[in-house]
């Protein structure tokens, strides 16, 4: 009887918090800005004349980006802002290819180089201390801005309350696309309603590098092995009292990944990165000392890089364990059916992406395990990551139309 009640115990526990980090957070976070917005109701902020408006560097961190830079000055160029006052600033240390003789064509675009490459952390390090603009918007070479997203971004930064603003990351998914862009595109428009809730409650919880901005003088510079440089600078200004802002109508877009072998790299990177910024953000663990921005904090992040990964793998086994013991219950006879259903959409999902099969039924199945199978080889990642490397090999995306 003691071993059928730590079973059961300890499934419910490990259900509950699978539950919680993927739909309960959400549900619970949608309450809580419906009661909140129901008595106080959001200050807005208008934009300044033209005059008035403060100057932008706009900060793109690059390593061979021959491919792109052409179309992604002309993004810049697009962009609805006065041009005497938003700088265009490249970083482009270690490049090899031609990405520097292109940029030299460019006479409005500051070019920083250097010929050792130590990561785009280190990159971002040495090239602030050159930026002298109160207001810098990073982004990366790939990604796209939509011709209005920089205004929208100094007008959130209106409120003093705002040290960090995070535009919305968007992702091109083409109708021949597999799982690896079909599964990024899905799982961000979810990512993104739930970082719009979390800025409404108090603030959004971290930041996306295809897209954010910050007050210069709250930059503080970072290890130059950090995997997660968007996430932990921003983090870092939250930590200071600031909010993070989040605005959907400054977004940024870009293609998915070319593979989903490709996409694998980028997960694992994102998952050791989301280990080590818990161990470098350990001080947001204590409730007590900032509870709102610490719940969400670990409700959104710290779950989904640790715990949570572990507890959906258990369950498995604990409901074998429960039926040997236990054969006769219902109840989890139905949910072990359940999981088994899930696990072999999953596996039906990856023979699917392997020989390019289009199917979007067996989509959601297959990326959410692939996903949390990231997290472990992400561990395995940091465990062998040379000390103060921060370099990574970039994941090959579509090419955006």
């Amino acid at each position: 009887m003691e071993t059928m009640t730590f079973l059961k115990t300890s499934f419910w526990i490990l259900f509950t918090l699978v539950f919680y980090t993927y739909l309960g957070y959400g549900i619970l976070l949608y309450i809580l800005v419906k009661v909140k917005e129901f008595f106080v109701k959001p200050e807005v902020f208008q934009l300044p004349e033209d005059n008035l408006l403060p100057e932008v560097s706009i900060l793109i961190a690059a390593y061979n980006e021959e491919a792109i830079i052409p179309q992604k000055m002309q993004n810049c160029k697009l962009l609805d802002y006065p041009a005497e006052k938003l700088k265009i600033v490249w970083v482009s240390d270690g490049s090899t290819d031609n990405t520097n003789n292109l940029l030299a064509i460019y006479p409005d675009a500051m070019v920083l180089y250097e010929q050792v490459r130590a990561g785009k952390t280190a990159a971002i390090n040495r090239a602030m201390k050159d930026i002298r603009s109160p207001l810098v918007a990073f982004t990366d070479a790939n990604t796209m801005l939509n011709p209005t997203a920089i205004r929208e971004i100094v007008k959130s930064f209106e409120n003093p309350d705002v040290g960090c603003v995070a535009g919305e990351k968007r992702i091109s998914v083409a109708q021949n696309d597999l799982a690896s862009s079909s599964g990024e595109g899905i799982y961000w428009k979810y990512e993104s309603t739930l970082k719009a809730l979390d800025s409404r409650l108090y603030s959004a919880v971290g930041a996306a590098g295809e897209l954010f901005a910050i007050r210069r003088e709250l930059f503080e510079e970072m290890e130059r092995d950090t995997l997660l440089d968007d996430f932990m600078l921003s983090m870092r200004i939250a930590c200071k009292g600031y909010k993070i802002d989040y605005c959907s109508n400054a977004y940024a877009y870009e293609s998915g990944s070319a593979s989903i072998k490709e996409e694998n790299k980028r997960k694992k990177r994102i998952a050791a990165g989301g280990l080590q910024s818990i161990y470098r953000l350990r001080s947001l663990l204590n409730v007590f000392r900032t509870p709102v921005l610490s719940f969400q904090y670990i409700s959104h992040r710290v779950l989904r890089w640790s715990l949570t990964p572990v507890s959906l793998f258990l369950l498995f086994p604990l409901n074998i364990l429960i039926l040997i013991y236990f054969p006769g219950n219902v109840l989890y006879l139905i949910l072990f059916l359940l999981q088994v259903i899930f696990y072999i959409m999953g596996l039906l999902g990856k023979y699917h992406e392997d020989k390019e099969i289009k199917s979007k039924i067996i989509l959601i199945p297959y990326y959410f395990l692939f996903m949390n199978i990231s997290v472990f080889q992400g561990f395995n990642y940091l465990i062998k990551k040379k000390k103060g490397d921060g370099t990574w090999e970039k994941a090959k995306r579509s090419s955006i139309g």
